[in-house]
């Protein structure tokens, strides 16, 4: 396995003040070290560096949640014990058509919980010890709980996930999401709603954070209701990569329960 982990300071590829060019119309990121407000008074929590990244409607911490040795051996775990989505539910209705999905996926959460977008409803798997461990140390840092996990493992820098928003009906409104990463680091891109391809109306510019091995996102409110994100291919690189995105379902407004 490579060596995944870089210094913090390499978080983010804009400048080391954490600023963008204003003078061509672009947006400001603020990047903030130390602990910030954390709804928690846990020792995990206490323990943690957090930094903040903000822009137009985005409001993202960023943590290291775990040491190397312990998310080597997690995702060492990971590789063991996790059975990905095979078949009909291995692949996504995109741009008018159901194609494979660029990645291996999987789902775990409480009974009877489903999560669904992109024209397919997946349900919950139960929770194993190694993802209920992982849930609760992510509850304990971040001050909240969830009740679904949606898994991705990419194989390689080919595997990828395009520009999307985490805003489905099914969640609960104002939660924020919690994205853990283990293995290979990868961009992970922001871009405002506005803003992207031809047809753009505001420019604002991208934010970029490198996410790390062992680390903790959060994505706050309102940053998936302005804000889409992906993770692009990066062909040169060849670690594996698993997240995990913590998310709270709300099950009266799952698709299932109409």
């Amino acid at each position: 396995m490579d060596r995944f982990v870089k210094k913090r300071k390499r978080v983010t590829e804009d400048k080391e003040d954490g600023t963008t060019n204003q003078a061509a119309g672009v947006s400001k990121v603020r990047k903030k070290e130390g602990n910030v407000n954390i709804n928690t008074d846990s020792a995990v929590a206490k323990s943690l560096k957090w930094q903040q990244f903000s822009s137009e409607n985005l409001d993202c911490r960023y943590t290291i949640l775990y040491s190397k040795a312990e998310a080597d051996n997690l995702i060492s775990e990971c590789e063991r014990s996790l059975t990905y989505n095979t078949g009909p539910m291995a692949r996504i209705f995109v741009f008018g058509k159901w194609r494979d999905l660029p990645r291996k996926q999987t789902a775990h959460g409480d009974d009877g919980l489903t999560y669904s977008y992109s024209g397919k409803t997946v349900a919950a798997t139960p929770w194993t010890p190694l993802l209920k461990n992982i849930r609760d140390r992510v509850a304990a840092a971040s001050g909240f709980t969830f009740n679904f996990v949606l898994i991705n493992r990419y194989k390689d820098g080919q595997d990828y996930i395009g520009e999307h928003r985490d805003d489905e009906q099914d969640l609960v409104h104002g939660h924020p999401i919690a994205s853990l990463s283990l293995g290979q680091p990868r961009d992970f891109v922001f871009k405002h709603a506005k803003a992207r391809g031809k047809n753009a109306t505001r420019q604002i510019a991208p934010v970029t954070i490198k996410l790390e091995h062992g680390c903790l996102l959060m994505m706050n409110h309102p940053t998936n209701t302005y804000w889409y994100h992906s993770l692009p291919q990066r062909k040169a690189l060849s670690g594996i990569r698993i997240n995990m995105t913590f998310r709270k379902i709300d099950p009266s407004k799952m698709t299932s329960a109409k």
